[in-house]
């Protein structure tokens, strides 16, 4: 058996983060069909939620996954993609169930984002390390 690589650990979080959005996106066409709402959300405020879940991780899983991708390349330990992809995941989730459950301001959403936010610390100040080191 070979020893896990960055790659591996990467391939690990990406699938993580595919099935994550396609949950999310499974999500919106059961409450498109439940509402009869083909394009929009209807003024559905349960449906803009769900669409709203699935755009927002649309928006910040990419750069995650690029990110992956590029520690991946650099063959960084692998302990390094685990901590990003694990903060990215956590946040998305967190960030998902708040976002699906109420359009206001939550606890979730709000940890959610500062998780994922911190990913994004993580993950830019790693990736000038590695650029200079």
């Amino acid at each position: 058996m070979t020893a896990a690589t960055s790659g591996h650990a990467a391939a690990f979080w990406a699938g993580l983060h595919i099935i994550l959005l396609l949950i999310l996106s499974i999500l919106v066409v059961r409450k498109r069909q439940q509402h009869r709402v083909a394009l929009g959300d209807g003024d559905i405020p349960d449906l803009a939620q769900a669409i709203r879940a699935f755009g927002n991780a649309t928006e910040y899983v990419p750069a995650g996954m690029a990110t992956l991708a590029l520690f991946a390349a650099l063959d960084v330990a692998p302990v390094v993609v685990h901590i990003l992809g694990l903060l990215m995941f956590v946040g998305r989730v967190i960030h998902a169930i708040g976002l699906s459950r109420s359009g206001e301001a939550t606890l979730a959403r709000a940890i959610g984002v500062s998780i994922t936010w911190l990913a994004y610390v993580f993950a830019g100040v790693a990736l000038l390390f590695y650029a200079v080191a």
